[in-house]
């Protein structure tokens, strides 16, 4: 059959439309919807049928045919998106996979506060409108010493609101060491320029004393910046400036200091085998008078900037234009209160939100749960399984040096491609994601809870025997 016969033999829209199967498809996924695909389908037919070389069957043209691809490309879109997954990866805060994972009491909250009514902006009191801020304000100054606080949609926005608020126009002085990127090719020299800010930059990379602070400053300065470099760390031959030290000299000035302390954190974790990192209680009380951090790191809650610091400074950036813009939803607010709540009880806060113990756990937990889903795998001929001792990270930009004893089981595919095996993980419903090492996949352990043993356990073996 030649080209233009083929073209002509293409089905009508109308029908398409008539058939039984398009009935059901257009019921599940919408008119709209369907057409779209069904035009871009015949669409994709035609220009097979015009290309030098190519031929077309005739079944393909066939209107139950047509549907079938259609109704394929309709289910694949629809597992497009956010969706849950398995991370077997090892790194507790991956920023790629949704960072921290809420406590159970804020995921109630957030239930709860999304699916009614609620005091978000409401004075229960008076009966008149409130103050969306008002109750985290409040968590904030007791757990962390500050005189206020607001938040933000996340810290790269707390840095840019602190500086448009506080120093736009003027100079914000900077260790050079200190321009960090922080993810997502997002760098504190473009953050400050975007507030409008200038930039003027002192030291070395690797040495920055208090005399170039004071060398820089003018008439033309608006604050010092200290950016804590959480996510690297230069060794060797430094020398930084502490926070008690530059305040002392920037208050001499009438200046204020502020600190991007990145990942954050409200209590010190070394006794749990981790290096000491400054806590935001530490910068409060060295004077810092505007602090910034991320809600979502090693706080344990949902995605937020989190600003503290002296209340004629907060004061000002709660009147900043892009306060508005910036400002958190009802569902954060929720998670974030309820995460903060926690804290009052340190050791309650250890237990239940799952960062901090995830970072706390013992590793003997660790190895339990490996042994655990080892003895779920049912092993196909030329499938070898073992436990290995592993190296788990926080992730997040924190502790960028630190990795944890970890345990992993390691599957040894044998004439199977690894790489195949875990993408064909990748594509199940709840997606596994694991890595690859030394030619072999490996399931570390330390970022999969006792719960979600039984349905990494049938991945793995739905997987295995496809594939044997």
């Amino acid at each position: 059959m030649n080209k233009q016969k083929l073209l002509a033999s293409i089905p009508a829209i109308n029908d398409f439309l008539a058939a039984k199967k398009a009935e059901k498809i257009i019921k599940k996924y919408s008119r709209a919807r369907f057409l779209k695909i069904l035009r871009k389908e015949l669409e994709e037919i035609r220009e097979m049928i015009l290309t030098e070389g190519v031929e077309i069957a005739q079944k393909k043209l066939e209107v139950s045919e047509v549907l079938n691809s259609v109704l394929k490309k309709l289910e694949s879109e629809e597992e497009k998106g956010v969706k849950k997954v398995i991370n077997a990866g090892g790194v507790i805060l991956h920023t790629n996979l949704g960072r921290s994972l809420l406590a159970e009491n804020a995921l109630k909250k957030v239930e709860e506060v999304a699916g009614g009514y609620s005091t978000l902006e409401f004075d229960l009191e008076s009966g008149s409108r409130g103050y969306r801020y008002n109750r985290i304000k409040q968590l904030l100054k007791d757990l962390t010493g500050a005189e206020s606080a607001v938040v933000v949609n996340n810290n790269a926005a707390a840095v840019m609101l602190v500086l448009s608020s506080i120093s736009e126009a003027k100079e914000v002085i900077i260790a050079r060491g200190e321009m960090v990127e922080i993810g997502g090719s997002f760098r504190v020299p473009e953050v400050m320029e975007s507030s409008g800010a200038i930039l003027k930059e002192v030291g070395s990379t690797n040495k920055v004393y208090l005399k170039d602070y004071l060398d820089a400053v003018s008439e033309k300065t608006g604050a010092l910046l200290k950016v804590h470099t959480s996510n690297y760390r230069i060794q060797g031959f430094t020398h930084s400036v502490s926070a008690e030290e530059m305040v002392e000299a920037a208050h001499q000035h009438d200046l204020p200091v502020i600190e991007d302390l990145g990942s954050g954190i409200l209590f010190d974790l070394s006794k749990y085998g981790l290096p000491g990192e400054p806590t935001v209680q530490e910068g409060i009380a060295a004077g810092i008078d505007i602090l910034t951090f991320s809600g979502d790191k090693l706080l344990g809650g949902p995605q937020s900037g989190i600003i503290v610091g002296r209340d004629k400074y907060i004061s000002q950036i709660e009147q900043h234009p892009l306060m508005r813009a910036l400002r958190v939803d009802k569902m954060t607010l929720a998670a974030l209160e309820e995460t903060l709540k926690l804290y009052y009880n340190l050791e309650e806060a250890l237990q239940k939100i799952p960062t901090l113990r995830l970072l706390t756990e013992k590793t003997k937990n660790v190895r339990n749960r490996a042994e655990k889903l080892k003895s779920k795998i049912e092993t196909p001929a030329g499938v070898n399984l073992k436990i290995i001792e592993s190296e788990a990270k926080v992730g997040g930009g924190a502790y960028p040096l630190s990795t944890f004893k970890s345990y992993a089981l390691a599957v040894d595919t044998g004439n199977l491609s690894t790489d195949k095996f875990v993408y064909r993980l990748r594509q199940l419903k709840t997606p596994v994601i694991a890595r690859i090492q030394a030619g072999e996949a490996i399931f570390d352990l330390k970022t999969i809870p006792e719960k979600q043993l039984d349905q990494l356990a049938f991945s793995i073996n739905k997987i295995l025997a496809e594939v044997f």
